[in-house]
């Protein structure tokens, strides 16, 4: 369906009953292995370890792509970004236009839930266009009623950059860059409560991507590491005391029952390998960031929704960032748009109906993959990374090798041509959706 018959429909429709508040979180450069609850041996993440033992848990939490741009457009449109043409990372160094934007035809997540009524405000990185000229495509031109974000990143202490409604803040914040976004994420909350209005926010951490720069007071915690490390932890904590905070101020507000706090990382940590200049953690994966092995595109996953679900769950089955559009529109009873989707509801295994993922997860990338093919296809239990070129070619049993040792692909050689061939056939799809088929 065309962009702007399904957004009019939308308007014309009667108000579902559901209208829960949304809240997708979501770091920048967290790996998998950066958190408490994964075991870190020295970084502590009470208020995301809090979440993991309350709420849902997603044990195979995968990012849209292995960078940031792509994955930060999958979250808002439930494609996967080969579909809209952002391939890569934005440019980010000095003030340059960005390379991509999203397009004008995409269908976003905070369009539709303003359709439906909601105050939606974005808060933080932004990285899917530039707020002024060629690439303009802001916050504003894609839902979002408020803004306080950046185009590209920015230093996590002393920030700079940011942009409040289409303009320019002057003077830059001050202080921990996490703080600076509650700061004026908040005030946005609890004025939709107070209006009695649902709340759609999406708060996009700068933390912690490079250039990563911890308080002297948090660095304080880790005395003994090297800076860099003391640096990254120091920044990552100050994240996780705004996530606490976060949760604090929802139950003070009395919203906290009937919002759905998601929280995930863009793509797996920076760096070649796990070292004192590169301290994010890819935990027990092959691979890190711009990688389709899993440590690049395997990240942290939780889900806080008290009033849906009251008891803690761990969620075995991939799932994806692609997968937020469809789910949240499914929980509140609006239909997904007429189109294709590369993400799907994951409701039914939210509630305990199905166990596996009923869709391949696809995944395309450019540029340097640190060692791996540049296209992967996801299933419940095997994953193909291709090239898909004559030779090649890695299969991997999850289940049995999640640390994708044991390249099955010789031995599997049916189970192979078939995944190559609807990865195939899924490439020929977006090639469609780029050149305007969609709408």
């Amino acid at each position: 369906m065309r962009r702007r018959a399904f957004l009019g429909a939308l308007a014309a429709a009667a108000q579902p009953a559901p209208r829960p508040n949304v809240i997708l979180a979501m770091a920048d450069d967290q790996g998998w292995g950066d958190t408490g609850y994964k075991g870190h041996a020295t970084l502590r993440t009470p208020a995301l370890d809090d979440m993991a033992a309350r709420g849902v848990r997603f044990d195979r939490f995968y990012s849209g792509a292995p960078v940031c741009s792509p994955t930060r457009g999958s979250c808002l449109t439930g494609r996967h970004p080969f579909r809209y043409g952002i391939f890569f990372a934005n440019a980010d160094n000095g003030e340059g236009p960005s390379k991509y934007a999203l397009p004008a035809r995409e269908i976003t997540l905070a369009e539709v839930l303003r359709e439906r009524g909601y105050s939606t405000g974005h808060f933080g990185k932004w990285h899917l266009g530039d707020f002024a000229g060629e690439k303009k495509s802001s916050p504003a031109d894609n839902g979002f009623d408020h803004y306080f974000s950046t185009v590209r990143k920015t230093s996590t202490l002393d920030p700079t950059g940011y942009w409040r409604d289409g303009e320019r803040v002057s003077p830059d914040p001050r202080g921990d860059d996490s703080t600076a976004m509650l700061d004026r994420a908040l005030p946005f909350l609890k004025a939709a409560v107070g209006r009695r209005q649902p709340f759609f926010a999406v708060l996009w951490f700068h933390t912690p991507h490079l250039p990563v720069v911890g308080s002297a007071e948090l660095r304080a915690r880790f005395a003994g590491h090297a800076p860099q490390r003391q640096h990254y932890w120091a920044a990552l904590t100050a994240l996780d005391q705004q996530m606490g905070r976060l949760r604090r101020e929802l139950r003070s507000m009395g919203a906290a029952n009937d919002t759905m706090l998601w929280y995930c990382s863009d793509n797996g940590p920076e760096g070649d390998r796990l070292d004192e200049k590169s301290p994010g953690s890819a935990g027990p994966w092959r691979g890190r960031k711009r990688s389709l092995f899993e440590g690049g595109i395997r990240v942290p996953g939780l889900l806080e929704w008290p009033a849906r679900f009251p008891k803690p769950k761990t969620i075995s089955a991939a799932c994806s960032t692609s997968d937020y559009l469809p789910t949240i529109l499914s929980a509140l009873g609006v239909p997904a748009p007429k189109r294709p989707l590369d993400g799907i509801d994951l409701m039914p295994v939210l509630d305990g109906r199905r166990r596996k993922r009923e869709r391949p997860i696809p995944f395309e990338t450019i540029g340097d993959t640190r060692g791996s093919p540049k296209m992967a296809w996801v299933e419940d239990r095997y994953k193909l990374l291709t090239n898909l070129e004559p030779s090649g070619d890695l299969l991997y049993d999850l289940d049995a090798d999640p640390a994708e040792t044991v390249n099955l692909a010789d031995r599997e050689p049916a189970r192979v041509r078939s995944m190559r061939q609807a990865l195939g056939e899924w490439r020929e799809s977006c090639g469609r959706s780029r050149d305007g088929a969609d709408g």
